[in-house]
């Protein structure tokens, strides 16, 4: 009977032929589907010794940002930030005819996996979801990455929030007349609660589609909408990392010494911090059981492994040769120490990391009121290569919330809601380098994970302090277990002129970065909480 429904479901959405339907299919489900001999191309998985399968996405190894669209009509007009940049409008008319081609596509499959899960671990702010996907891996993807129902939950799922319609297998040959990027598409219909995606098999495009929602649904409710992992201490203490791929925020929130309440995506509302998804998402090159123990052991059987090479059954996470940014998915009860349900208390530690490429900011500095709102407005890093289509060398980037690319509202909503929660509740923030230094070397990651130790314990408070001119940074000259010359990173240079001549360079950026947040008085006050040229080294 439930099948019977769900196949009047999906016909009402216009997905009508011969197919079979698979329901919230079991792991083994999936796993003999995605070993079966028959399924070619990019469908076929390999099976590693660990038990964890691994599969390839073909051209898409990471999010295709140009070529994600969002209907403007009367629901979107004055709410989403249209940036020109991040969201890009189209038509209804140009939604339809790829939803068209999407909807024939499945008519056409043999069978076809609906999965419904939350987006959102509190009842009162999650979304009912449904995907709809034709390759067997992109259910077993959203099932790792999607909090699970219980079987209760399922038998009452009722009319889901928002529907993602995944035909990967099409393209849209009309995309030049209807002044689109190319012939692939991530589109969002928010009148019809409604995300289809064409041409790219990249499993991100459906997890950070639903993180875009709740970036627009939460925030209009006054709660904060962040892109960060969290985890808390055994006396309730939470932190938030935030930071963009490759910066090491899955990293360092799988911390032994903590409890992870999620990896990627989080809300705060006035109970506390709440993940929104089910599993975890991490990168995995040049991972080792030594550095990630807890992410290493993550991947066993029900894992799913993206574009690794894998040789003999061996997955070689050293082999960058596919894309730099191999990636795995598995259900967050396999990392041993977890909150379940995922959510926890007020954060009472901010930590924005950027992986700084051009060796100029400290490893921690220690930030004030005004700086942490500065900073999150900024949201600097570096893009990493095999982040995006099309990144394969490091680039300097700022990206509010330290998520734009994700963010549906204006910046300045997401500043507004994180900073009052930290002021409501004394939340204290730190940035954090997780990238280079003057060495020409990356910042150890057992110095990072020091340095978290200091800002969780509160030692780093009590530590000697001093001033990084040009970037206006306070930091401490001295932590527990870090190594010695690199908290300073003029230090890290064998002529500090070179050091400060990559400072004025960076700090030139970040002004000029800030320009348009200076249309207000309130965004003209941060002015001095930021870099300053002025200011020369001593």
């Amino acid at each position: 009977m439930k099948h019977a429904k769900i196949i009047q479901d999906l016909e009402k959405l216009g997905i009508k032929g011969n197919y079979e339907v698979v329901y919230n299919p079991s792991y083994e489900e999936l796993y003999q589907a995605e070993v079966a001999p028959e399924n070619q191309g990019f469908e076929t998985a390999e099976l590693t010794e660990s038990g964890a399968v691994s599969v390839k996405t073909g051209i898409f190894t990471g999010r295709s940002p140009k070529d994600r669209y969002i209907v403007q009509d009367d629901v979107t007009r004055d709410t989403i930030f249209w940036d020109g940049k991040v969201n890009l409008p189209t038509t209804a008319e140009n939604f339809d005819s790829c939803k068209g081609l999407v909807l024939d596509q499945l008519s056409d499959a043999k069978k076809i996996y609906v999965v419904d899960a939350f987006c959102g671990t509190n009842t009162d702010t999650r979304l009912k979801v449904r995907f709809i996907v034709e390759v067997a891996w992109q259910a077993h993807f959203v099932t790792n990455m999607f909090i699970r129902p219980s079987h209760y939950e399922l038998e009452n799922f009722g009319t889901p929030d928002f529907t993602v319609i995944n035909g990967s297998k099409t393209t849209n040959p009309n995309w030049e007349a209807q002044g689109l990027n190319s012939e692939n598409f991530i589109m969002f219909n928010l009148t019809e609660k409604l995300q289809i995606i064409g041409g790219t098999w990249y499993g991100g495009e459906m997890k950070k589609g639903m993180f875009a929602m709740m970036n627009y649904y939460l925030p209009l409710k006054g709660m904060a909408s962040m892109h960060c992992s969290a985890n808390v201490g055994e006396d309730g203490d939470v932190a938030l990392f935030f930071g963009l791929s490759g910066t090491g925020k899955t990293t360092l929130s799988a911390d032994p010494k903590r409890f992870l309440i999620g990896d990627d995506e989080h809300g705060w509302d006035n109970n506390g911090v709440f993940n929104y998804e089910g599993g975890c998402y991490a990168k995995v090159i040049d991972l080792s059981e030594e550095k990630e123990p807890d992410i290493f052991r993550a991947i066993k059987r029900d894992a799913l492994l993206e574009n690794v090479v894998v040789n003999n059954g061996i997955a070689d996470y050293k082999d960058g040769s596919i894309t730099e940014n191999t990636r795995v998915s598995y259900p967050i009860y396999h990392i041993n120490k977890i909150v379940l349900p995922s959510k926890a208390g007020h954060a009472k530690k901010i930590v924005y990391l950027s992986a700084d490429a051009f060796g100029v900011l400290p490893p921690v500095s220690i930030l004030d009121e005004n700086q942490a709102q500065y900073h999150f407005l900024c949201g600097y890093t570096s893009k990493l290569a095999g982040t995006e289509r099309g990144i394969t060398e490091p680039e300097p980037s700022f990206s509010p919330a330290f998520g734009e690319a994700f963010l549906t509202l204006h910046p300045t909503m997401y500043s507004k809601t994180l900073i009052g929660k930290m002021k409501e509740h004394g939340a204290k923030a730190y940035l954090v380098n997780t990238g280079w230094n003057g060495t020409g070397n990356r910042i150890s990651l057992k110095d990072t994970r020091a340095i978290i130790d200091a800002i969780i314990d509160g030692s780093i408070e009590n530590a000697p302090k001093t001033q990084v001119p040009i970037m206006n940074l306070e930091i401490p000259t001295q932590l527990p277990n870090v190594s010695e010359g690199i908290l300073d990173p003029r230090e890290t240079y064998s002529n500090a002129g070179e050091w400060e001549e990559k400072a004025k360079d960076l700090a030139a950026r970040y002004i000029k970065n800030f320009e348009q947040y200076c249309d207000t008085e309130e965004g003209k006050k941060l002015i001095a909480s930021g870099p300053q040229l002025q200011q020369q080294t001593t």
